[in-house]
């Protein structure tokens, strides 16, 4: 008997029908994936179960009771928890305050907190983890990586019966997710039900035992690991077939457009030297912590350097701020696309058109029907659904916010764009359009600086692979003959 069931899960937002009689299941002790495009109603479904949203039809049961949540704490106690692709962190808090944020430990009823306590027990379920992170530390001094960590700890603190993960890998390396991968196995011996939510099919390949399908709004079917393929599961989700997952690149690449030599800053990148040319990929490969988003910062004027020179198209240039970075026709997609790439309170429009509104006003008025013309433009051009431009960005899934992100830099028709994670939370069909977008950008001449920590992107997208090892350069690739162990044995401080 299924620990979770949903049956004929109906929601509309708007008049907009977003679930339409889905049905989905779980059983204790196994991996069910919930797969399907960006925007097809996966967070709506689970957001449904664990109460965040009111369902508009069906019935939920769990372990054979028929229930009706109206506050996530309501399915949190009876063991339903939901790590959430957007992370919940309060960066102001540490890491233990985190971890037990409502739930905290007092002495009696005196509203004192157990400190102490609280970052012993938070050590603990961190440890098992395979992490060394302090329960003291400030949790916003933490990467992206490190704080994905911490929602998994915190769920596990729970004594969790059905974990339910949205993207967990997203910002975590290679070891990381096989730890994870480990902790996964465990939960499963003990009779632990998780729901996964993954793009990455070399993921769900390997962890999962089920995968269930959605596409637009609609339940397709549920399939053994065992008795499916990559190519069907496309299918299932797509409704088409969607061809090679790399396209093919026969791209001419021309003149150095941005080399940098010796960029340094103390305790965080040495010594640093590259080069990237027009029409180029250049992927960016390492570790978590290695530096590669820090080197990306410091050469778009977010972090200040101690020592190095940048040079655009042969010449020596400084860059103190990234607004001079955008002058100089350097456009960077960042890797917290909450965070730092989109105001989430603004629409669609507000978001795309953001960095162009001095070239679209006229006399200090924005021209609307130039701003209209080039949000339909990137719109189509990006896919992003949406039900209209004026929604607000914060309601879009994660893959379409992403769109949004890497649109808003498009409207700028730069000439070196730096991509941090770019396909990060996006799903298969989406990631064949970004890259081949990327592919149309380097056939226009444009040079690309992809980080990435998704090894098969990074073979399949790039020119030359730079490798990124404790804040040094320690292999520079020609992409012939190069394959995932030579870059991992780069990444760790080995010879490539």
């Amino acid at each position: 008997m299924p620990f979770i069931q949903m049956k004929g899960i109906k929601k509309a937002f708007h008049h907009h029908l977003v679930l339409d009689g889905v049905d989905f299941e779980v059983c204790a002790g196994e991996v069910n994936a919930l797969m399907g495009e960006n925007g097809t109603g996966k967070s709506t479904l689970m957001k449904i179960l664990t109460g965040m949203y009111e369902k508009d039809a069906g019935t939920i049961t769990v372990d054979g009771r028929e229930v009706h949540y109206r506050h996530p704490k309501e399915a949190e106690r009876d063991g339903i928890v939901f790590i959430h692709q957007e992370l919940n962190i309060i960066p102001t808090l540490t890491v233990a305050e985190n971890m037990f944020l409502g739930r905290e430990q007092t002495i009696g009823k005196t509203g004192w907190i157990r400190q102490k306590e609280m970052a012993d027990e938070a050590r603990q379920y961190l440890q098992k983890l395979g992490m060394d992170i302090d329960p003291n530390d400030m949790a916003g001094h933490l990467s992206v990586g490190k704080q994905q960590i911490i929602e998994i700890a915190r769920a596990l603190s729970t004594n969790a019966k059905c974990l339910i993960m949205d993207e967990p890998t997203a910002a975590l390396t290679d070891r990381e997710i096989q730890t994870l991968f480990t902790v996964i196995r465990t939960l499963k011996q003990q009779g632990v039900a998780i729901i996964y939510i993954s793009h990455r099919m070399e993921e769900i390949f390997t962890i999962c035992d089920r995968i269930s399908v959605l596409r637009d709004g609609e339940f397709i079917g549920t399939k053994q690991i065992r008795e499916t393929t990559f190519d069907e599961i496309v299918h299932m989700m797509v409704g088409r077939q969607i061809g090679e997952r790399f396209p093919t690149r026969s791209v001419r690449i021309g003149e150095e457009r941005l080399r940098v030599e010796g960029l340094t800053q103390k305790g965080v990148f040495h010594n640093v030297s590259f080069a990237v040319h027009a029409g180029e990929i250049l992927g960016i490969a390492g570790l978590m912590g290695a530096g590669r988003t820090e080197i990306m910062e410091a050469i778009f004027g977010i972090r200040k350097i101690d020592a190095g020179t940048i040079y655009l198209n042969q010449q020596p240039v400084k860059i103190s701020s990234p607004r001079q970075a955008v002058e100089y026709g350097m456009a960077f997609i960042t890797e917290d696309r909450k965070g730092k790439g989109l105001i989430l309170q603004m629409s669609v429009r507000e978001n795309l058109t953001l960095p162009k509104s001095k070239q679209l006003a006229t006399a200090g008025f924005i021209d609307g029907k130039k701003e209209n013309e080039l949000v339909r433009s990137l719109v189509e051009r990006l896919q992003i659904k949406a039900a209209s431009a004026e929604m607000e960005v914060k309601a879009l899934s994660g893959g379409n916010q992403q769109k949004v992100v890497f649109g808003k830099w498009l409207a700028m028709n730069p000439n070196i764009l730096i991509l941090d994670e770019p396909t990060r939370g996006v799903d298969v069909g989406a990631k064949k359009e970004i890259y081949e977008i990327m592919n149309e950008l380097a056939a226009q001449g444009v040079a690309i600086i992809m980080v990435s920590s998704e090894l098969p992107e990074i073979l399949g997208m790039s020119d030359r692979i730079m490798v990124v090892h404790e804040g040094k350069v320690t292999a520079i690739l020609n992409n012939d003959n190069v394959d995932q162990e030579m870059i991992m044995r780069a990444a760790t401080g080995g010879e490539a």
